[in-house]
């Protein structure tokens, strides 16, 4: 069963590196297999940059796009680590991006929904959060309230909603 729980947890972890490179065309060497050589496609209805407050805000049916995954909230906000280097180029390092409002990520195979989530660059921790959390992968569904996977280590950590998580396994599927 844990098995099968990584590797939803590690899509999501996944479209979130995949979103962060996007937004910073920076490759980072996440021990995950991301697809540099595609293009990314980032589209908002509004951006609006603070380069004094090292912030982009991409705001109204975000979607972020690389090959078969993608990113899709109401909102994302990237937070951009203090320096001389320019967010408008997009020479700047990112700190940590925030999603929120529908927060759906997708691959070919998996699938995860989120109220909100966070991918911290520097610890390479990402956190999904919602009422539920939902991840599937074929007929495989694993629900709870919040997610924590630390890219690292490949730990991954699905917290209940005050009751119990919940998982639901498919024998047919792989």
């Amino acid at each position: 069963m844990r098995a099968l729980r990584i590797s939803a947890l590690v899509a999501a972890a996944t479209l979130c590196l995949g979103m962060s490179h996007a937004a910073h065309a920076q490759s980072k060497n996440s021990g995950l297999a991301l697809s540099n050589d595609k293009p990314i496609q980032i589209e908002s209805d509004n951006l609006e940059i603070r380069e004094q407050e090292k912030q982009a805000f991409f705001t109204g049916n975000v979607r972020v796009a690389q090959g078969s995954m993608t990113l899709q909230a109401a909102k994302m906000t990237v937070h951009y680590k203090s320096g001389d280097k320019s967010i408008a180029t997009g020479g700047a390092d990112i700190d940590r991006i925030d999603v929120s409002g529908n927060v759906r990520l997708s691959s070919a195979t998996q699938k995860a929904t989120a109220d909100n989530g966070t991918f911290n660059m520097v610890s390479e921790v990402l956190v999904l959060n919602g009422n539920p959390v939902v991840l599937s992968e074929g007929g495989n569904v694993f629900t709870g309230c919040k997610l924590t996977v630390q890219m690292k280590s490949g730990l991954a950590n699905l917290g209940s909603c005050g009751n119990r998580v919940k998982i639901l396994i498919d024998p047919k599927s792989n």
